[in-house]
């Protein structure tokens, strides 16, 4: 192991977006056993601090890799396509509708259904985006088409929580 490796060399996965989740639970857990501090309370407090400090990396290094979008935006930062949410938000003009609607749609919800008839929406646009995701980065190796497609589902995931704050509104 080499705190300079990437999380998929950490990890010995395939550098691509598509995962076994159940594999990388594995290696996760066979990591942080062999990190784990307190194996190193023998050796003294420097090595159990090393051994704290791989355990953070490895538990840094599991949450990108099993969340689509943190692993999404992993691999086109290793390929040179930085997401750069905060300065770009070019979004096709498609996707600029869609969000305008479900805004409103949102902003006018007065039911429990309503809701769930969003959130159904939105779950599927974020299936399909993932699938989007799966053919540019896969498939086409296309990094900035990918970083586009990672701001929309990054959209996605903040008007998920939008949904959830409604519903914890309406039950109010």
């Amino acid at each position: 192991m080499n705190l300079q490796s990437d999380d998929f060399e950490l990890f010995a996965a395939p550098r691509r977006f598509a995962q076994d989740g159940a594999q990388l639970q594995d290696r996760w857990k066979e990591l942080q056993r062999q990190a784990h501090p307190d194996r190193f309370a023998a050796q003294g407090a420097a090595a159990q601090r090393v051994a704290m400090q791989w355990s953070v990396r490895i538990n840094e290094a599991y949450q990108r890799l099993k969340d689509p979008l943190k692993r999404a935006a992993y691999l086109c930062e290793l390929h040179g396509s930085p997401i750069r949410a905060e300065d770009n938000t070019a979004m096709p003009a498609q996707f600029l509708m869609q969000q305008m609607q479900w805004r409103e749609a949102l902003e006018e919800a007065q039911s429990a259904a309503d809701l769930d008839a969003l959130e159904d929406d939105m779950q599927a646009a974020r299936r399909a985006a993932i699938g989007r995701l799966k053919t540019l980065i896969d498939q086409q190796q296309d990094w900035s088409g990918a970083a586009r497609e990672v701001r929309a589902l990054m959209f996605i995931a903040r008007f998920a929580q939008g949904i959830e704050q409604r519903q914890g509104q309406l039950q109010q």
